[in-house]
C-alpha cells in the first residue's frame, strides 16, 4: 500500500457519543481514511459491509442483535482486516491478545489507537491472508462456559400451546407483531423477537440470512440465485425457499 492510496473504512458502535469520539479521533491518527460508514447497529454494519466492502472495520464486539463477531465475518469475507472495540476487562483481553485481529479497550486513548493504525497500516503493505479462523477462535474463546441457551420453545398453535425442542426447528422469521417457529412437519407462533432468540442460539447451529430470519445451518439444502438475482435457500424437508440478504450472503462463499 502506497502513503496516496485511499484505505476505505467501516466504523460500528451503538453508543453514540463514543462513536463520535472514535471518528474524531480517526481524523487525527489516520487523516487520509475514508470512513465510508458509521453504524449504530450490526445490522447496519453488515449491510454497510456488503456495499462497501471494506479494507478495514473498527467494530464493537458487543452490539444488540446483530454483534461485532458476526460483522468480522462479513468484512474478513470480502478482504478486510478488523479492530474490535470492547469493554471486556484484562482478564478476557487475553483472548484477543491469542489471535491475529486487534483490538481497542474501552474508553480508547490517542495513543492506542495510534497504534492500531500502524498495525493496519503494515498489514496492507503486506500480502492477504485470510484471518477468518481468527475469528472463529475468538468467538470460542469468548462464548461464557455453561452460556444459557434455547432449549424448547413455548408457541401458540390455534388455541393450545406446544413446545417444541430445539432440535426440531428449522427456521425462525418475523412475521408482523409474531415470529414463525417452522418445523418439519408444522409452525407455530411466538412473540420473542429475533434478536432475542439470536442470543440465545448457539451460533454454529443457527445462522441469521436476512434481518428477521434465522435458519438452522444443518437443514439447509441449495443456495441458488433467482431470476432476479437474489439470493435464496432450499431447506431439507420443507419445501418454502427463503431469501438471504446481501449483508449476510458472506456465509455462503465457499460452501
Amino acid at each position: 500500500m502506497s502513503a496516496n492510496t485511499c484505505v476505505t473504512a467501516l466504523l460500528a458502535e451503538d453508543e453514540a457519543p463514543q462513536r463520535a469520539a472514535l471518528l474524531a479521533m480517526l481524523e487525527t491518527a489516520w487523516p487520509g481514511l475514508d470512513i465510508v460508514a458509521a453504524c449504530e447497529d450490526g445490522i447496519a454494519a453488515l449491510q454497510a459491509t456488503a456495499e462497501h466492502r471494506p479494507r478495514v472495520a473498527f467494530l464493537d464486539i458487543r452490539m444488540p442483535g446483530v454483534g461485532g463477531l458476526d460483522v468480522a465475518r462479513a468484512v474478513v469475507a470480502g478482504g478486510g482486516l478488523v479492530v474490535f472495540t470492547t469493554a471486556y476487562d484484562e482478564y478476557a483481553i487475553r483472548a484477543f491478545e491469542a489471535g491475529a485481529v486487534d483490538y481497542l479497550l474501552k474508553p480508547i486513548v490517542p495513543a492506542r489507537l495510534g497504534l492500531a493504525v500502524e498495525r493496519l497500516q503494515a498489514r496492507l503493505r503486506q500480502p492477504p491472508r485470510d484471518d477468518m479462523q481468527a475469528v472463529t477462535e475468538l468467538e470460542a474463546r469468548l462464548r461464557p462456559q455453561g452460556e444459557r441457551q434455547i432449549r424448547w420453545i413455548s408457541a401458540s398453535v390455534g388455541d393450545h400451546v406446544r413446545m417444541i425442542g430445539i432440535d426440531e426447528v428449522l427456521f425462525f422469521q418475523a412475521q408482523d407483531k409474531y415470529v414463525r417457529v417452522v418445523t418439519a412437519d408444522g409452525e407455530a407462533l411466538i412473540r420473542t423477537p429475533v434478536k432475542e432468540l439470536l442470543a440465545g442460539l448457539d451460533p454454529d447451529a443457527f445462522w441469521q440470512v436476512h434481518r428477521g430470519t434465522l435458519v438452522r445451518v444443518s437443514s439447509i439444502d441449495r443456495v441458488r440465485r433467482d431470476e432476479f438475482g437474489k439470493t435464496r435457500i432450499s431447506l431439507r424437508g420443507h419445501r418454502e425457499s427463503l431469501p438471504v440478504s446481501a449483508a449476510f450472503v458472506h456465509r455462503f462463499r465457499g460452501m
